[in-house]
C-alpha cells in the first residue's frame, strides 16, 4: 500500500476550525484513501492540532458522516430553494439533475469522496442510504408525484421506484466522471440523463 500524501496546511481562523476540519478531511480521503488516512493527516492538512480534531469529532469515522451529512443537507436545501419558484415539473426535475452533477463537477475531491470512499464498505453504505439519501430521494419523488398530479407523468409508475433510477443515473454519471481519465465538464451530463428520463429511448412514430 503507498504511503500517504502530505498535504499542504489551511490554517483557519477558530471560528471555522469545524468547517476547515471537514474541508481538509475530504481533501485528505479524496488523495489518499479513506482508510489510508489518519486523524493526524487532516489535522495537518486542516492546520489544527490533533487534540482540536477531537474537540468537534469523536472520530474519523464520524468525520466522514458530517461531509456526508452537511453535503447533503445542502444539496436538498438549494434544491428546494431553487424550485420552489418554477411550476413545470420536468423543468423542477431538470433542475435538481444540473444541481446533482454541478455540486459534485464543481469539488472533484468532495466527488471522489461520495462516489468512491463512501462505497468502501457495506457498513457505510447501509448508515448513508438510510440516512441523508432518504431526504434527497424524497425531493425527487415529492416532485415527480407533483407532476403525476397535474398530468404531466404516468399516474401508474411508482414514484420511490422513479425517484431512484434517476438518482442511479445520475450516480452513474458522476462515477463515470471521477474515474475517466478524460477530462469534460460534468453538469452538461444532466441535460442527456432528463432527455432519456423524459423522453425515454424509442423513436416517434
Amino acid at each position: 500500500m503507498s504511503s500517504a500524501r502530505t498535504l499542504p496546511s489551511i490554517r483557519p481562523p477558530v471560528a471555522d476550525k469545524r468547517e476547515a476540519i471537514l474541508r481538509a478531511a475530504t481533501r485528505v480521503f479524496a488523495r489518499n484513501g479513506y482508510f489510508n488516512s489518519k486523524v493526524a493527516d487532516i489535522a495537518a492538512a486542516a492546520g489544527v492540532a490533533d487534540g482540536t480534531v477531537y474537540l468537534y469529532f469523536k472520530s474519523k469515522e464520524e468525520i466522514l458522516h458530517s461531509i456526508f451529512d452537511r453535503s447533503v443537507g445542502d444539496a436538498v436545501q438549494e434544491g428546494r430553494s431553487q424550485i420552489e419558484t418554477i411550476s413545470d415539473p420536468r423543468e423542477k426535475l431538470r433542475r435538481i439533475a444540473h444541481l446533482h452533477l454541478e455540486r459534485l463537477g464543481a469539488d472533484r475531491d468532495l466527488a471522489v469522496v461520495f462516489q468512491v470512499e463512501l462505497r468502501s464498505s457495506t457498513k457505510f453504505m447501509e448508515e448513508f442510504s438510510a440516512a441523508g439519501f432518504a431526504e434527497y430521494l424524497s425531493l425527487i419523488r415529492s416532485t415527480f408525484e407533483e407532476g403525476q398530479r397535474a398530468g404531466v407523468f404516468r399516474q401508474e409508475l411508482n414514484a420511490k421506484v422513479v425517484a431512484k433510477i434517476l438518482f442511479g443515473a445520475l450516480d452513474e454519471m458522476a462515477t463515470n466522471w471521477v474515474l475517466s481519465k478524460r477530462r469534460y465538464k460534468l453538469a452538461p451530463m444532466a441535460d442527456q440523463v432528463l432527455d432519456i428520463f423524459l423522453n425515454g429511448v424509442s423513436s416517434p412514430k
